[in-house]
């Protein structure tokens, strides 16, 4: 019995690297932070080329995809994202790495477990990157997750996330959204309109009802919820999550 084990231990300790390896050379470059910009850029420039493309006013939207930086974006966002994403204390705990990280991984692939912790956010916000960067099977997104956690760091995987979010064929990131639903840029907003922001972002996917301004009671209850639950857990002070509650839906209001 101990002579079986130890050949699986050391089937197991040839395997997994060759497979590991495998896979990896089967995927887009992903050796450092320029690879994915460049990946990324690509492919959002050319959607958004694609939609101006025969528009008369084409507005001041820029085409350019812009490097995400995450010290552009609002703090009060970021605390409502790692709140809906189940993580909250996302940058109060270490990064994860090591044997955590490789269990994680591996849980996913192999198991479809997701242990908990903050590096489920961590391996939730490196799959969507290489989703965004064409990558769909689950070995290669787990393969991928590893290769990108290895040079992101946890705010660049947030910024990076909220950079590349499809709401619509050429709006794609936050500041996108911010402008076609508001009529201004992200760093604009107040708390209340990113609470709203919030609801077009995952989980919710209000974008639609956000833009076209409907069931704009709905979006004021869900908004609302948000900010109580954002006050909650000291994300914000309870008297601006109060202020933030008494302001109407941005789109019913008349300032």
């Amino acid at each position: 019995m101990f002579w079986i084990l130890m050949f699986l231990v050391g089937l197991t300790g040839v395997v997994v690297p060759l497979t590991y390896l495998y896979t990896a050379s089967k995927l887009p470059p992903l050796e450092n932070e320029t690879d994915v910009e460049k990946q990324l850029r690509h492919s959002i420039e050319d959607e958004r080329m694609s939609v101006a493309v025969g528009l008369v006013d084409r507005g001041n939207k820029p085409l350019t995809f812009a490097k995400p930086d995450f010290s552009r974006l609002p703090k009060d966002l970021v605390a409502l994202y790692i709140r809906q994403m189940e993580c909250p204390t996302y940058f109060q705990t270490p990064r994860e790495d090591g044997r955590a990280w490789a269990w994680r991984l591996f849980a996913g692939v192999a198991l479809g477990a997701r242990p908990p912790g903050d590096g489920a956010c961590e391996r939730l916000l490196a799959v969507r990157i290489a989703r965004a960067l064409g990558i769909k099977d689950n070995l290669e997104l787990a393969v991928a997750a590893h290769r990108l956690h290895s040079f992101l760091q946890k705010d660049q995987l947030i910024a990076y996330d909220l950079a590349i979010i499809r709401f619509e064929r050429g709006i794609v990131g936050v500041e996108d959204a911010a402008q076609k639903i508001f009529g201004q840029p992200l760093a604009d907003l107040s708390l209340s309109e990113l609470a709203e922001l919030q609801l077009a972002l995952p989980p919710y996917g209000f974008y639609t009802d956000l833009k076209q301004c409907k069931n704009a009671t709905l979006i004021r209850q869900n908004r609302d919820l948000l900010l109580r639950d954002l006050a909650g857990w000291q994300l914000v002070s309870e008297d601006r999550a109060r202020n933030a509650i008494a302001e109407p839906v941005a789109c019913l209001s008349t300032k």
